[in-house]
């Protein structure tokens, strides 16, 4: 017969923390992510809970299981998936889900063309996210009521359903621009009702994305000038103001065509070139762009 064993005398939840790992995913998240600070401490109440919640459970007192289904509203590039994929680690952490994957998927993936498609495409997508969570981008697109022949609804159904009835093994979060979001749940009650937590997503600053931009060159051994990062400030200034602005998605995209550009200069200078020349981005790099005639600087604009 097992010995009972008896629930302790008290127990230290700042010490719960960082033993259980989460302080090292937060360490991990402000590493990774610039700014967001409401956020990142949103995602820090809710582990408060969570912790909270299991010493409850060890003192023998009855709870409800924490409904955990999520929605994360924002414009492009601000760090949503990012901060699902930190998500998973936690609940993982606090033996809130098995495996602490995640599974990311569009409408396209649960939604089939044709009669009897949807059903075995959603089915087998929340088969591959069990015990994990899956992250719906641009979750709005389910519902499609404009169109009578639309299979989305059936996806809805299916998701609503597991939802509530598998919560204990799967996390699912709905993300999107904010004011579809709002219009997806008014249709859709059934989401609302089981979203316990709504997060959104603030724009960066343009200090904040010059921050990114520091990163980024950092991880690939670059770095701009002194005349280049003046106007690299200045890039960041007008690009803001133009369609389809990706907030961190379009630093990067920024930086990548600036690399372009640096390859083709030192190339077509046709002299040998030294280590400092290969990592330095200098001004004609970033003043080359579009965005300085007043042109669109972007790749293809996101869908709307």
């Amino acid at each position: 017969m097992d010995a009972i064993t008896d629930p302790p005398a008290a127990i230290d939840l700042q010490g719960e923390f960082t033993n259980s790992g989460l302080a090292a995913v937060f360490d991990e998240l402000d590493h990774d992510l610039v700014g967001l600070a409401p956020v990142k401490q949103r995602l820090r109440e809710i582990a408060a809970l969570l912790l909270v919640d299991r010493a409850r459970a060890r003192f023998g007192l009855s709870a409800v299981s924490p409904t955990l289904h999520m929605s994360f509203t924002g414009n492009p590039g601000t760090g949503k998936t990012t901060v699902a994929l930190r998500m998973a680690e936690i609940l993982r952490k606090l033996g809130y889900v098995r495996k602490g994957h995640l599974v990311t998927v569009t409408r396209d993936d649960l939604v089939g063309q044709y009669i009897g498609h949807t059903a075995p495409k959603t089915k087998e997508i929340l088969k591959k996210a069990m015990g994990g969570v899956l992250f719906i981008d641009e979750a709005y697109y389910l519902y499609r009521p404009e169109n009578e022949r639309d299979y989305g609804q059936e996806a809805i159904e299916i998701l609503l359903q597991v939802m509530e009835n598998q919560r204990d093994d799967l996390v699912v979060i709905l993300a999107g621009y904010g004011d579809r979001m709002e219009r997806f749940f008014t249709a859709n009650p059934g989401f609302r009702s089981r979203v316990a937590h709504h997060i959104d997503f603030p724009d960066y600053s343009e200090g904040e994305l010059n921050q990114i931009g520091g990163r980024i060159l950092d991880g690939m051994n670059y770095h701009l000038s002194e005349e280049a990062a003046k106007a690299f400030v200045r890039y960041i200034e007008l690009r803001k103001l133009q369609p389809h602005f990706a907030n961190g998605r379009s630093i990067r995209n920024a930086l990548d065509r600036a690399r372009l550009r640096q390859a083709n200069r030192l190339f077509a200078s046709a002299r040998p070139v030294t280590a400092d020349d290969l990592i330095t981005i200098e001004a004609e790099d970033i003043l080359a762009s579009r965005v300085f005639s007043g042109g669109i600087d972007s790749y293809p604009p996101l869908k709307p």
